[in-house]
């Protein structure tokens, strides 16, 4: 049998455009004489399409966009992840589903079973689980087809589960000689080798052939990075599909010869190429073809600005240096600097004049050092903040907020200042991981990009005379890794402290993230491109007001 993976970039609530797409995608694979086309879970809607699964309207038509697809598969079988009304009076108005369609007749549904509510997902507020499995036989294949989750709970696989029940074991159980795994599996930090391992050791350990076809494309801060790929009974990836980017590619099943591409590039790269597509995505589906943001001469800003050269051209960016009476001449010209090696634009918009006059306005205190003045601190912050709003609205540009996760998670940035913007690019990036990106990013490029001494200066707001960021963090170096061990693997504070960290500087930094005005700072976030399980954005969910203690100090 022929298969092709139909891993396609679609944008939620435009049926018309990933209609359309889905048939481009089932007319290519018909010329290179393939037999089925899988797509993603909820290709046709839009898997990130949230509350609009609640609408009676969407629910009501929800099945109508496929009178337009199944006169397209005369002549092949398509699978295709999309939404179905339920029919009864109980429970969730919406199915999840996969529509197999065979030679212009709709087959039937696979309807998900398993409904993720964890981190981004929140399947059980808009779908019913299904509760019934069948097989389809399409040339001479007993097909089982599985929604998302439902292949992520193999017990042989996984040291912990979530669920009880295995809706895969039970179509292998029932027969299956192929499964087709459609899935919406968004991009964060290792997934990629993890899935590849996953389907893999699936097709070894039951000897039947995998395809599983992954959604690529960013929908608001939610990445996807494709990666689709197809794994025969050996275990052996005979497809594999490039990570962030569209792809429509045909394998024959037992043609027994691995994909020797594979998924090049390490970690970095990957998060490289995930807030690129961030980048590039958010701006095109909201209908932005230029960006601003604001250079400050630091590291942060300066990766946002090479990162938007690359995903929207340099030509859409413009990069606007906004100097006080405490910034350093050596910020200016290493931001002049960055703008010529990036070949975008850029304009001074100084920002003294104004500051003076505000000050003497509302008399306030002038700082001499960091902290000394938080108000006439966080002043310059938000008449920088103003400066590009009045940018953004004039001129129709993206503004790209700069600051990065360690600084937003325990505070340290100013509300309606450097937390404006349009899209958080790194607002779920470490200190150390923009350094990383930063400095990969001029390896990749065999030239510096970004200037050595912005990489190399030691980090600083600029707000006060001779004010660095170790004046009132700890050191990046020793506060990222209680963080990343915090947020992403959820560890409480005796494990941090267990895994070699002080115990008086965890204690101190997780204080910080649980203070209720700095949750109070993240709820106004802009959408934050995520990179990692259990990000500052739509998957974080604490309140602002409370007196929970689970940290002393």
């Amino acid at each position: 049998m022929r298969v092709t993976i139909g891993q396609i970039n679609t944008t939620n609530g435009d049926i018309r455009g990933n209609v359309g797409k889905i048939i481009n995608a089932i007319e290519k694979a018909k010329s290179d004489g393939s037999e089925l086309i899988v797509f993603h879970e909820v290709a046709i809607h839009g898997y990130t399409s949230l509350d609009w699964f609640q609408d009676h309207d969407i629910i009501a038509s929800s099945v109508d966009p496929l009178a337009e697809i199944v006169p397209a598969t005369k002549g092949i079988t398509a699978i295709i992840g999309t939404v179905r009304p339920n029919s009864d009076n109980d429970g969730r108005r919406l199915y999840n589903c996969a529509a197999v369609i065979h030679d212009g007749e709709l087959l039937g549904f696979a309807d998900k079973t398993l409904l993720p509510e964890y981190d981004v997902f929140d399947d059980p507020r808009y779908f019913e689980p299904g509760e019934n499995r069948r097989l389809f036989e399409i040339n001479g294949r007993k097909i089982g087809v599985v929604v998302c989750e439902d292949f992520w709970n193999d017990k042989t696989f996984w040291r912990d589960r979530l669920y009880e029940n295995d809706p895969t074991d039970e179509v292998i159980a029932m027969g299956a000689d192929l499964i087709v795994s459609v899935n919406s599996s968004p991009y964060n930090k290792g997934k990629i080798k993890l899935r590849c391992d996953m389907v893999a050791h699936r097709a070894k350990a039951n000897r039947v052939p995998i395809v599983f076809v992954n959604q690529v494309g960013g929908n608001d801060g939610i990445i996807f990075d494709g990666a689709s790929l197809i794994a025969d009974e050996e275990g052996d990836i005979i497809l594999q599909a490039s990570a962030f980017d569209e792809f429509v590619e045909t394998v024959e099943l037992d043609c027994r010869k691995p994909d020797a591409r594979g998924i090049t590039g390490g970690e970095i790269e990957a998060i490289h190429q995930a807030l690129v597509l961030g980048i590039r995505d958010y701006a095109r589906k909201n209908g932005f073809k230029q960006a601003v943001l604001g250079l400050s001469g630091g590291i942060d800003s300066a990766l946002v600005a090479a990162l938007a050269a690359e995903a929207i051209g340099p030509e859409n960016l413009l990069c606007v240096m906004m100097p006080s009476p405490f910034s350093s001449e050596g910020s200016i010209t290493d931001s002049e600097e960055l703008v010529r090696n990036l070949g975008c634009a850029g304009r001074i918009e100084p920002i003294s004049d104004a500051f003076d006059v505000l000050v003497d306005q509302l008399n306030l205190r002038v700082p001499t050092k960091g902290g000394e003045s938080l108000a006439a601190e966080n002043l310059q912050s938000r008449l920088r903040g103003v400066i590009l709003m009045a940018i953004s609205n004039a001129e129709g540009r993206l503004l790209l907020s700069t600051g990065n996760k360690s600084e937003l998670a325990v505070g340290y940035c100013t509300l309606y200042g450097d937390t404006n913007g349009g899209l958080a690019v790194l607002g779920d990036v470490l200190k150390t991981e923009v350094w990383d990106v930063a400095r990969h990013l001029n390896e990749r490029a065999g030239r510096e990009v970004i200037p050595s001494r912005i990489i190399d200066k030691k980090p600083s707001a600029e707000l006060a005379p001779n004010q660095f960021d170790q004046d009132s963090l700890p050191p990046y170096e020793l506060m990222d890794p209680v963080l990343k061990m915090y947020f992403e693997q959820k560890a409480s504070p005796a494990e941090i402290i267990a895994a070699g960290n002080n115990a008086e500087l965890v204690y101190g930094i997780l204080n910080k993230v649980e203070h209720p005005a700095n949750e109070f700072k993240r709820r106004q976030l802009p959408p934050t491109l995520i990179i990692s399980k259990n990000a500052i954005g739509i998957g974080r969910r604490r309140p602002v007001t409370h007196k929970y203690k689970r940290v002393q100090g």
